[in-house]
């Protein structure tokens, strides 16, 4: 069970939203890196990085930022935001990006994902946003009209590595994690499912070690740990994890 702390991406800068509203943007760091060696010290050991100007924009605008990520720190890095096409993909992994995400695309072009999953097995993974039910794309500026278990039963045998589930009306809002939503989708598909948003104390920890839980790769905190409200060392200890 993997714990993957959050750096959310900014004009270059590390920050948090509210239910993914840029205009509720609040600066945690202005040193991206060096709030991926904070993260590293804690103990933890993979890290989830997205481009929030990418993902508007549709292509990589923090790219600088990442690479500095990238030479800062040994963890594992999984990046999403403004990924849409093959070459972005091989450029991120040749980069040293662990595993890339693919969002948008996946709604508007599950063949592209299909073609990277099967040109780099287990480091392609499929972000799923939610509101109200259907999957939100461009920077969750647009709602679509499918579910995130109708996209997700599309990868079933297309290699893809995780399904990253968000449920948009509790992301930053430290309300907890969507449990029923979040299962439901890991129950109903075989692909691993990372749960997203909301993630508020070590209640939310507690819960993902339940054994209904097991079937899922991890969870993402963000503001829970940049408010202090979640303990790292605490949480990675009751994962089983090593500080």
């Amino acid at each position: 069970m993997i714990l993957f702390p959050a750096i959310d991406l900014k004009e270059g800068r590390c920050v948090r939203l509210v239910q993914g509203d840029m205009a509720q943007a609040t600066v945690f760091n202005d040193d991206p890196a060096e709030q991926a060696i904070a993260f590293e010290d804690m103990g933890f050991s993979h890290l989830h990085v997205v481009d929030l100007d990418g993902a508007f924009a549709g292509k990589p605008m923090n790219s600088a930022a990442v690479e500095r990520i990238l030479a800062a720190c040994t963890m594992k890095v999984q990046l999403g935001g403004g990924i849409r096409d093959f070459t972005t993909v091989a450029a991120w992994l040749d980069k040293g990006i662990a595993r890339v995400i693919i969002g948008t695309a996946a709604v508007r072009d599950p063949a592209f994902v299909r073609q990277a999953a099967k040109a780099f097995p287990g480091q392609i993974a499929v972000g799923l946003d939610a509101r109200d039910g259907l999957v939100a794309v461009e920077g969750w500026a647009e709602v679509s009209t499918v579910t995130a278990e109708e996209i997700a039963k599309r990868f079933e045998d297309a290699g893809v590595s995780a399904i990253i589930y968000t449920n948009i009306a509790r992301d930053g809002m430290l309300k907890g994690i969507d449990w029923d939503g979040t299962l439901a989708l890991a129950r109903a598909i075989s692909i691993p499912v990372i749960a997203s948003g909301g993630l508020a104390s070590i209640a939310d920890v507690e819960r993902l070690v339940q054994p209904d839980a097991a079937l899922l790769e991890g969870a993402i905190a963000g503001r829970a740990l940049y408010d202090r409200r979640l303990d790292p060392r605490e949480a990675l200890a009751l994962l089983g994890k090593t500080a």
